[in-house]
């Protein structure tokens, strides 16, 4: 609990923020803290906003999955007492019974308790405990068609989207950190302010793209077509591509990065 007070503080929320919060509070400090609104002659400052980033950075990714947990085990105690909505009675009379004297059984004719043998039928006609299921695993988004489509603020983090199409399709403020876009086709598509961090981009097609404030940090863009991408206000470069891998990738003038 202490790690999530700890993450809390990283994002300048009070313990117990909903989603809705942590995720504005992400986008707000990832803003203030990005590297390129640092002076480019201050090298400590731009170190220092880069460590503030990787903070916020975890932060949000550890309480996202904090809540997607509680999310889960709220919606399953809510479905097993939708199903069973006489469970609480049942256990309540369960207890009764076993602090009751054996005089009170439903055998009152017998001045003994009931037998072994009548015990073990009994418990053995108790329907069985609905067993744990575990979460199921996101669906392979291979090849999957999300062309022209709006998928702004949403969270494709860690999946698998290799040879998707997602041309013209608006993911600004996207959530894609370590997502699989080997061979993708992101051309034409926003990807103004979009989270890629470590993100894999080998021979994905990002023509015409805009990536300005894209956090591309640690990415895989090595044989990347970014021809006509938009990188730049100004002379400014307004993407974060500390360590990305760019050998071979077509950068946006046309020139092949060695």
């Amino acid at each position: 609990m202490r790690e999530l007070e700890r993450y809390y503080r990283v994002l300048e929320l009070e313990p117990g923020a909903t989603l809705d919060e942590v995720n504005q509070a992400y986008k707000d400090l990832a803003f203030v803290w990005h590297p390129d609104r640092m002076p480019q002659d201050n090298q400590r400052l731009k170190d220092k906003a880069v460590s503030k980033l990787q903070q916020i950075n975890e932060a949000r990714d550890k309480l996202r999955s904090h809540k997607a947990r509680l999310h889960v085990t709220s919606s399953r105690t809510t479905s097993q007492s939708a199903s069973n909505p006489r469970s609480q009675q049942t256990t309540t009379s369960k207890t009764a019974s076993q602090t009751t004297s054996w005089y009170s059984s439903p055998y009152p004719s017998s001045p003994y308790p009931p037998s072994s043998s009548q015990s073990s039928s009994s418990q053995s006609r108790k329907p069985a405990e609905p067993s744990y299921q575990p979460p199921k695993p996101h669906p392979d988004l291979t090849g999957k068609d999300y062309s022209g489509a709006n998928l702004t603020n949403r969270d494709f983090s860690g999946r698998n989207m290799s040879y998707a199409n997602l041309k013209g399709a608006n993911l600004s403020d996207t959530f894609m950190h370590k997502v699989n876009l080997y061979g993708a086709d992101l051309s034409e598509a926003n990807l103004f302010r979009a989270n890629l961090l470590l993100a894999d981009l080998r021979e994905a097609n990002l023509q015409s793209a805009n990536l300005i404030g894209a956090d591309l940090s640690g990415a895989d863009l090595r044989g990347a077509d970014l021809r006509g991408a938009r990188v730049m206000i100004g002379d400014r470069v307004q993407v974060k591509l500390i360590g990305a891998l760019l050998n071979g990738a077509i950068m946006p003038d046309g020139s092949i990065h060695e």
